[in-house]
């Protein structure tokens, strides 16, 4: 079975280099029927394919599609067929190592539409495909061409305003998923996967492969790579070490019912039900004293041993500065009415 399908609508540069690519309905795993259509149609008869298609090559796409009984996306490369902006078909044979910019777009579509959760799509050698664009009130932007159509914008009597300056654009541009709120959409980036009925806060941030499973509260950041179990809650100003800023290949990732305080932060993953106290950050080799049931220390580890496990409460002695590890008695519940996202 092939891994993806879609049919995006894009910007390109003045060389005709793709810069960005916007797919409203892809496919995961798509039948092999809509493939051979989709094959028929560009010509391509094997391999991951992206082709820029004029507006003969949708329509009779459209049409196939229809007959096929694929009404959704007969009914999108029709309307494509009438874009005034480069239309392009990207079919995604395997999960391989992506060749061109559309079909990295797709497959950073496939994670913020939930299709496949973070760590499951090959984002190898992604960057290089991505490029560092200027994201404006009109759209993605070469930066070489910025100064032109900044001079256009003015003399037309407008502003263009540059939002950002990034390789990632915000996700909500793209997709905007079921159940959750993002108080400021410019801090989830496209390729972030949020769970029904997770709470993005102000402060709270999220990259690309990354992300929460269900229900949580994110005032904190969650970094390339990181996955928040269900019910857990990530206070202001905390901070997960991900893949990107020193977390090696150290997958780092927060259980059920966990809570990070504010300004706490992890370089390990966590099980379920754990608990980090506020300003207390942990990398994994943070020498931490483990306490019994009577807090009598019977150990010194190094965190990185205690990876993994559920049922821990990490703290720092108010009076000796050492951190301490104790069973969590604890567990984190959310507050249903406050954190309702429908």
């Amino acid at each position: 079975m092939s891994f993806a399908f879609g049919i995006g609508v894009g910007t390109q540069n003045q060389q005709n280099e793709w810069l960005e690519v916007f797919y409203q309905h892809p496919v995961h795993q798509p039948d092999p029927e809509l493939v051979r259509i989709v094959r028929d149609s560009t010509g391509e008869a094997e391999g991951n394919i992206a082709v820029k298609a004029d507006a003969n090559q949708l329509q009779a796409l459209a049409d196939s599609l229809e007959e096929a009984g694929y009404e959704d996306q007969a009914r999108l490369a029709d309307q494509t067929s009438e874009s005034s902006r480069p239309v392009v078909i990207t079919l995604l044979e395997t999960d391989e190592k992506s060749a061109t910019t559309p079909e990295v777009y797709l497959k950073l579509h496939l994670l913020s539409h939930r299709f496949v959760k973070p760590h499951g799509v090959n984002l190898e050698g992604i960057f290089p495909l991505l490029p560092n664009l200027a994201w404006t009130n009109e759209g993605a932007i070469d930066l070489a061409e910025l100064s032109q159509r900044q001079l256009h914008a003015r003399t037309a009597g407008g502003t263009l305003e540059v939002k950002s300056v990034d390789k990632f654009p915000p996700m909500t541009d793209y997709v905007v998923p079921s159940g959750v709120r993002i108080a400021d959409t410019a801090r989830v980036r496209l390729g972030a996967y949020i769970g029904e009925g997770t709470t993005v806060m102000h402060e709270g941030f999220v990259n690309f492969n990354a992300g929460t499973e269900g229900k949580s509260m994110i005032e904190g950041r969650i970094s390339a790579g990181v996955v928040v179990g269900e019910g857990s809650d990530l206070g202001g100003g905390c901070s997960t070490m991900g893949t990107l800023s020193g977390g090696g290949n150290i997958i780092i990732s927060v259980g059920k019912n966990c809570l990070l305080g504010a300004n706490a932060g992890i370089g390990i993953p966590l099980g379920d039900r754990c608990t980090v106290e506020a300003g207390l950050y942990i990398t994994s080799g943070t020498k931490v004293r483990v306490l019994d049931e009577s807090n009598e220390a019977v150990r010194t580890v190094k965190a990185r041993d205690l990876a993994g496990q559920s049922d821990l409460l990490f703290r720092r002695n108010s009076e000796t500065g050492a951190v301490e590890c104790k069973t969590n008695k604890s567990a984190v519940a959310l507050n249903e009415e406050l954190h309702a996202n429908n």
